[in-house]
């Protein structure tokens, strides 16, 4: 399967919407809104349009000319500013097809070229095997667990952290 990871645009504003609000939020943070408006997919694209390759690197996920998922690595500040974090979500019907994985693979690549980091953090809620199977492939390692360290639909979840080095 041909998997293309595409710059977001400001023309990306409605097709932005669909899949956020529709992607499954079991494991994702509750910092993305729902619903996600056409205010959210605004401020989105246009913080986007700002920090790529400066300090993020943000792709749409798109199989067969359909945008079916959404991927990111975004460096951090301060001490940790050699670090970056890797975030990304697919519709569930694309699930298990090995798209995110392949996903992970090309953005870690851009990542590492484009942004001045020597690392990326992947957090993962400890149920969440698929996503932490996408990053194993990827050559995340298991770095620790933060016990009882999310909240997510009122259930307490550990925490997996998970690195890959440049």
């Amino acid at each position: 399967m041909n998997v293309e990871l595409k710059k977001w645009t400001l023309e990306d504003k409605e097709p932005l919407i669909k899949l956020c609000n529709t992607i499954d939020r079991s494991f994702l943070s509750d910092r993305l809104p729902d619903p996600y408006t056409n205010e959210s997919a605004e401020w989105w694209l246009n913080m986007v349009k700002e920090n790529e390759g400066r300090k993020g690197v943000f792709r749409e996920i798109v199989v067969k000319d359909k945008i079916v998922g959404n991927i990111s690595v975004e460096q951090k500040d301060d001490v940790y500013r050699k670090d970056a974090e890797i975030g990304y979500s697919l519709l569930q019907e694309e699930s298990s097809k090995g798209i995110m994985t392949e996903a992970v693979r090309q953005i870690c690549e851009i990542a590492f070229q484009e942004l001045d980091i020597i690392r990326i953090t992947g957090l993962v809620y400890e149920p969440n095997i698929a996503s932490r199977r996408v990053l194993e492939k990827n050559g995340f390692i298991l770095e620790g667990m933060m016990k009882n360290a999310v909240i997510k639909n009122g259930q307490i979840f550990d925490l997996c952290i998970y690195g890959k080095q440049k």
